[in-house]
């Protein structure tokens, strides 16, 4: 079987964390948690799982971030991998950001902070339901 990941991107450490456990607490060892705190190394992250054959399934990515906006981050990961399901997160993000990223990096679903446990599962669950029987 294939080794699969999640991938968190925020620039909030509290917040990644946060992220990270919530998710890892509903899928268990099921999936490979990585988390980065910002676009760039988001990128390196993902470049790297995939020269390791490993899938990333799902990026969860803050919109309001230092150096590039999420929506941009997102559409950039789009272009290079189109099979990741994305998700942003956001507490700002404006309408024009969200329809950016579902118009030119098929945004799954936007998740406005504070989110719950539950909005969350549902929003991972749905996403994965796209590329894999779980």
């Amino acid at each position: 079987m294939a080794k699969r990941a999640i991938v968190c991107v925020d620039d909030e450490s509290i917040i990644l964390e946060s992220l990270s456990e919530q998710i890892e607490n509903i899928f268990g060892d099921k999936y490979i948690y990585e988390s980065a705190e910002n676009a760039e190394e988001g990128m390196e992250i993902i470049d790297e799982l995939s020269h390791e054959n490993i899938d990333v399934l799902i990026i969860v990515s803050d919109w309001l971030m230092p150096g590039k906006k999420g929506d941009e981050f997102l559409i950039e990961v789009h272009e290079k991998y189109p099979n990741i399901v994305k998700v942003m997160l956001t507490g700002q993000a404006d309408d024009s950001a969200k329809e950016n990223a579902v118009r030119n990096a098929n945004l799954h679903a936007c998740l406005n902070k504070p989110w719950t446990a539950k909005e969350l599962e549902s929003v991972i669950r749905t996403g994965l339901s796209k590329i894999e029987n779980i």
